[in-house]
């Protein structure tokens, strides 16, 4: 059901010229925190809407997912008429994000020069694939591509695997999160000096970035000091433990995590081992380390080692399989995935956002819009009157 909630970011109106999922994703959290977010979207609408399943047309569940919370409109940019109609909707609004290729912007006129006039203060957030300063500026680029470029499919062969993508669009949603904060970033200066921005946020240095927090490692020194990486993530043995009757992940980290674990399967020589005995010599035999482990942790079932390692501060956890992450006791205590019902879509499930504020809600206010739902809504009170609405979706229909 929707409710109504203020959010911290009430009163904020943020222009969305977007597809696909980083852009879109990054301006629903804006508007799970309570912006007014207007999502701008072409004739025909972002493919993404056409993403089976789907119920209905241009609904598909996918799209769903990223755009509850907002307010649809559809204009052709490409025409005197939409491009007007869009540049009287940014001069109301506080920021815009974008993930339109910058080619495309400039052809449109909608770059960061083009509309300032419009809106001199306005935060104006690019997402691109790659930095504008660099060779690739121009490369079309999705998530497959920046886990390519960005070193992290290359990670897979530390275990010995070949080049691999993660079974998640990581980049996407990594990168969503730097453009939300890098937004609110900008509009907390402009709330103190009254200036607007210009945020470029390309996809491969921000995922480049994020891969090299833990694995510049040695390299940090120059001349380096010790090889690069975290040596914890490259063995092949990291990965979760078969017990008795099932899967487990079970990470003693600290000397005392080590020692009661060792205690714990009867093994207490081990906390004294020179191999084991401190963090770094732990890291440098890690695949000795994780081979133990595999051969204590069949020793019980799951249940008995969560009841031992939670008695012990042990950080540890069953392996939930993702399809089913609702029937698991906390997050379907804490309400994770809540049921709904949509106006056109009927019975749906959304993701609960799970930050908390207790200055007000950031949960589900308004339904995923369908295409160019609140064209008449926004624009009317932007001033259009009925007959010039109507004329605007009519050029928005022409070929």
């Amino acid at each position: 059901m929707a409710i109504q909630g203020s959010g911290p970011l009430a009163g904020v109106r943020v222009v969305e010229l977007a597809t696909v999922v980083m852009a879109p994703l990054a301006t629903r959290a804006l508007a799970d925190m309570g912006a007014d977010v207007i999502r701008v979207e072409a004739p025909g609408g972002d493919f993404m809407r056409d993403f089976d399943p789907k119920r209905n047309p241009k609904m598909g569940g996918f799209a769903m997912g990223v755009n509850r919370n907002k307010k649809s409109v559809v204009l052709d940019l490409k025409k005197p008429e939409g491009h007007a109609a869009f540049c009287d909707l940014v001069a109301t609004a506080d920021a815009l994000v974008t993930n339109v290729r910058p080619r495309a912007l400039k052809s449109l006129k909608v770059t960061d020069a083009d509309l300032r006039p419009h809106r001199p203060d306005l935060v104006y957030c690019s997402a691109t694939g790659f930095g504008s300063d660099g060779p690739y500026a121009d490369k079309a680029a999705y998530d497959d591509v920046i886990q390519a470029a960005s070193g992290l499919a290359s990670m897979f062969t530390w275990m010995g695997d070949q080049p691999s993508f993660m079974p998640s669009i990581i980049a996407d949603k990594v990168v969503a999160v730097h453009i939300s904060y890098a937004v609110l970033a900008a509009l907390y200066r402009r709330a103190t000096t009254g200036e607007g921005d210009f945020i470029e946020v390309p996809m491969g240095e921000t995922m480049a970035a994020f891969n090299l927090v833990e694995h510049l490692s040695g390299h940090t020194f120059k001349p380096p000091e010790g090889g690069f990486s975290y040596l914890r993530l490259r063995t092949k043995h990291r990965r979760p433990r078969r017990s008795a009757d099932g899967w487990v992940c079970i990470l003693p980290y600290s000397d005392r995590n080590w020692a009661d674990f060792f205690a714990l399967a009867d093994l207490d020589h081990y906390a004294e081992d020179p191999r084991f005995d401190s963090v770094n010599v732990r890291i440098a035999n890690v695949d000795a380390l994780y081979g133990l482990l595999d051969e204590i942790v069949k020793t019980r079932t799951t249940a008995e080692w969560m009841t031992l390692c939670d008695e012990h501060s042990i950080p540890a956890v069953p392996v939930v399989d993702l399809e089913h992450i609702d029937e698991d006791p906390h997050f379907n205590a804490v309400g994770l995935l809540e049921d709904y019902q949509h106006p056109t879509e009927g019975a749906c499930v959304n993701v609960k956002d799970p930050i908390a504020f207790r200055s007000g809600s950031t949960g589900l206010r308004h339904p995923p819009p369908g295409l160019g739902q609140h064209t008449r809504q926004v624009f009317g009170a932007l001033g259009y009157d009925d007959d010039r609405i109507t004329k605007l979706e009519a050029h928005n229909n022409d070929p």
